[in-house]
């Protein structure tokens, strides 16, 4: 046992369903948390039959250490945990000291305890641990009592091939899958609610994500782009760097307004952004486009209107919140810390121009025949020609 440093038991969750290249999955997620976790010298990492064992320097506050592992995609728990030797009576003593330091902590009176036999070659089986343990916690701790339906604190001794671990708390990670064993997409990502959250969606299914953003300088101010930033910032806490695209819509907006039905400004703008990110998409790598689009929430999201958008793309647009109620889009919005960046009264490209009266089920036929007025590749090509690029830091 490694007295300099605090062990804690990291969970995968649904990597453990893998089947043939479920090394594969188990690599990259530990790679993942040795990176989350690399500013601590001297934190280790590694798999021990289906769980991953990690140890930091035990100055290392332990919330700290926590938060960081949970934020790992593919991460499905974490427990503080101590080791014992395999035998019985010295797992009863680290038990007993462990609950000791839960009493002072937390004030608790009741408990009961949880006994798993990993290892069939241990000579206690599972429930007689559980009692066994049991009983010299009790004898140790004067002020504890058992209640086995509804403790204020549940100890699980967990008996395995190495040693025997002792911990109390499962704290829930985000789960899904190690960024990166499923390709890189790139969001549309405004200043709002919704596209913060799809961009965290798909990158908690393993896929890499880049972003576009679109703004309207001078009609949209600097701090409209910085908030955006902001939000990009807090999803690279979870993602590591994200690379932003930025790029200057106020010209083909303007072509737009002079040149278009009034109704149909915000469908043609959309048309225009979906082009110009597919080519930014292919330019860097990316095999899909990533949209916070919510099916019926405003008249660009209409089925109709959806249709006639994905028309000028031939590369897949994936909209994981599509059938999701606004209300829990919101909810994820605060889980993941981007809401009360989007809630902040900075205008977006999509609200220069906005028309009052804005079509709702639109005909592509009728779209392409307005379209027809435009010169798209000229205004697309002078578009993605001026990109900035932004690298967005944790």
């Amino acid at each position: 046992m490694d007295q300099e440093k605090k062990l804690y038991i990291v969970r995968c969750g649904e990597v453990a369903l893998k089947g043939m290249n479920k090394p594969y999955f188990e690599r990259v997620l530990i790679e993942r948390v040795r990176s989350a976790l690399k500013c601590y010298d001297g934190a280790e990492a590694k798999w021990i039959d289906g769980l991953m064992f990690v140890r930091v320097p035990a100055d290392v506050p332990e919330d700290e250490v926590i938060g960081k592992c949970v934020r790992v995609f593919g991460v499905a728990s974490v427990s503080p945990a101590v080791e014992a030797p395999k035998d019985i009576n010295e797992i009863g003593r680290v038990a007993a000291e462990f609950m000791q330091k839960v009493i002072e902590q937390d004030g608790v009176r009741t408990f009961k305890v949880k006994g798993k036999r990993a290892d069939k070659s241990f000579a206690v089986e599972s429930p007689e641990i559980g009692r066994q343990v049991g009983g010299m916690v009790l004898k140790a701790c004067k002020t504890l009592s058992v209640d086995v339906h509804r403790p204020d604190c549940v100890l699980t001794v967990d008996v395995r091939r190495e040693g025997a671990y002792i911990f109390r708390d499962k704290i829930r990670g985000f789960g899904g899958l190690p960024l990166g064993t499923n390709g890189k997409g790139l969001i549309l990502m405004s200043g709002g609610i919704d596209s913060p959250v799809a961009a965290f969606m798909m990158a908690k299914r393993g896929m890499s994500i880049e972003a576009v953003h679109f703004h309207s300088y001078p009609y949209t101010s600097q701090r409209a782009q910085r908030k955006v930033e902001e939000l990009v910032k807090v999803l690279a806490g979870y993602m590591g760097t994200v690379k932003m695209h930025v790029i200057n819509l106020l010209p083909i907006q303007e072509e737009i307004v002079k040149k278009c039905p009034e109704d149909e400004t915000t469908l043609l703008v959309r048309r225009f952004m979906m082009r110009i990110a597919e080519q930014i998409a292919v330019k860097n790598g990316c095999m899909m486009l990533i949209t916070g689009e919510d099916l019926g929430q405003v008249a660009s999201q209409t089925a109709e209107a959806l249709v006639v958008t994905d028309k000028v793309v031939q590369m897949p647009v994936m909209r994981p919140l599509i059938a999701m109620d606004k209300v829990d889009i919101m909810d994820k919005a605060r889980e993941i810390g981007t809401y009360d960046i989007s809630i902040q009264p900075y205008e977006d490209c999509c609200t220069v121009f906005l028309p009052k009266h804005p079509v709702t089920k639109p005909k592509p036929e009728r779209i392409e025949k307005s379209e027809s007025a435009l010169d798209v590749e000229t205004l697309v090509k002078n578009a993605v020609d001026s990109e900035e690029i932004v690298e967005i830091r944790p």
